[in-house]
C-alpha cells in the first residue's frame, strides 16, 4: 500500500505470495506509484484542500496500472521472472474485467468467481480469495483500474501523434500528475489543453 512516507507490503502467510510480482507491486504503490502520485497531488497548493485529498479510481488507479506498464520503458523489468510477474498481473486485470461484470450484472456466485480467477491467473489461493471478496462488496472498482491505463495510454499517444518531435514525456506527466485526482473526461480535456498549446509543460518548471 502506497503511503506518502512509507510504502507497506504484506506480509501475511509470506510464504503463500510469490516475488515475482514485486516490481510491479512496488512501480504500482510506490514510485513512480500511488506514493508519489499522492505527494504530487497535495503539492498543488492552488487548488483547495478536498481537491488535492480527493480519490477517484480511475484516475488514480489508471496511474497505477500506467505506471506498470512504464516499467518497461524505463528497463524496471530486468529478468523473465520479473517480466512474467508483469504479465501475470496483466492477466489478473483482464480477468477481473470478467469477474466484476459476472457478478454484478450476471449474477455469479462466488464459487464461480473464484474458478475463474484462480484458472486464468497466477495468483495464489490465498490471493484470490481475498480479491474475489473484494470484488464482490465494491462494484465496479476492478473494472477502473483498467479504463483508467487505457484513458491514459490513449491520450498519450494522441499526444505524441500530434505533437511529433515537440511531445515531451516529462511534461505529459506533469500535466497528468498535476491535476490531482479528477474523473476521467477531466483528464482527456486537459491533454486536449496540452495538446493544443503546443505540449507546454507546468509554469514555472523548466525542462533541460
Amino acid at each position: 500500500r502506497g503511503g506518502l512516507e512509507a510504502c507497506q507490503m504484506n506480509t501475511y502467510d509470506l510464504p503463500s505470495r510469490p516475488l515475482y510480482n514485486i516490481p510491479a507491486l512496488t512501480l504500482h504503490e510506490c514510485a513512480p506509484g500511488h506514493s508519489f502520485q499522492g505527494a504530487v497531488a497535495l503539492e498543488q497548493e492552488e487548488a483547495p484542500r478536498f481537491r488535492r485529498q480527493t480519490y477517484f479510481s480511475g484516475f488514480g488507479e489508471g496511474w497505477g496500472l500506467y505506471v506498470e506498464y512504464l516499467g518497461e520503458e524505463m528497463g524496471i523489468y530486468r529478468t523473465p521472472y520479473e517480466k512474467f510477474g508483469r504479465l501475470s498481473y496483466e492477466m489478473w486485470r483482464a480477468a477481473r474485467l470478467v469477474i466484476d461484470t459476472g457478478i454484478h450484472h450476471y449474477g455469479w456466485s462466488r464459487e464461480q468467481a473464484v474458478d475463474y480467477l484462480s484458472s486464468h491467473t497466477a495468483l495464489s489461493e490465498r490471493e484470490v480469495g481475498t480479491e474475489i471478496d473484494r470484488y464482490i462488496s465494491w462494484p465496479g472498482q476492478a473494472l477502473a483500474y483498467k479504463l483508467g491505463e487505457m484513458t491514459i495510454r490513449r491520450v498519450r499517444a494522441k499526444a505524441e501523434e500530434e505533437l511529433g518531435e515537440r511531445f515531451d514525456i516529462r511534461k505529459f506527466h506533469d500535466v497528468v500528475l498535476a491535476l490531482g485526482s479528477v474523473p476521467l473526461p477531466a483528464l482527456e480535456a486537459r491533454i486536449d489543453a496540452f495538446i493544443a498549446d503546443g505540449g507546454q509543460g507546468l509554469p514555472g518548471v523548466t525542462y533541460d
